[in-house]
């Protein structure tokens, strides 16, 4: 799986709303914190406004905060909202692929692929990651020797 950028700087950006404790917090003031260009940035808060995750307010004391609490956005959501479904294949989903011959069986790996990505992405919330406090599953993955290679 390869994590865009627009999720990415989406998240750090997210993480940064839920470390705010409510507060606005100004589209600079989150490219700084976390040194991302801020009209990337901006475009992207426009999509996960559209996506009803954060709020914004215009003017002088305006801002962006998080529509609900942290603990009830997982990182699956963040993704879906920048960058469509979790798991696709040449732009559509897993169960819409058909395969043919030797090749058969390709989409039961996708299938399988996407609970993957599921079972992670699902289960970890910005809570959890602004506090440090990961599920077991994360926890238990991470702790995989081989999690930490390269290949």
């Amino acid at each position: 799986m390869q994590i865009s950028a627009r999720a990415d700087y989406a998240l750090r950006a997210l993480l940064t709303l839920a470390a705010s404790d409510g507060e606005l917090v100004k589209g600079e003031s989150l490219a700084t914190a976390q040194d991302l260009p801020l009209r990337f940035l901006e475009n992207i808060l426009t999509d996960l406004r559209r996506s009803g995750l954060v709020l914004s307010r215009r003017g002088a004391d305006g801002g962006y905060r998080l529509c609900r609490p942290a603990d009830e956005i997982t990182i699956a959501m963040v993704i879906r909202a920048t960058d469509g479904p979790l798991a696709s294949v040449r732009g559509r989903r897993p169960e819409d692929a058909v395969y043919e011959g030797a090749a058969k069986h390709l989409q039961d790996v996708w299938i399988a692929v996407r609970v993957s990505l599921r079972r992670v992405l699902e289960e970890v919330t910005l809570a959890d990651v602004a506090s440090g406090h990961l599920p077991p599953i994360v926890c238990e993955l991470g702790r995989d020797r081989d999690a930490w290679v390269a290949r």
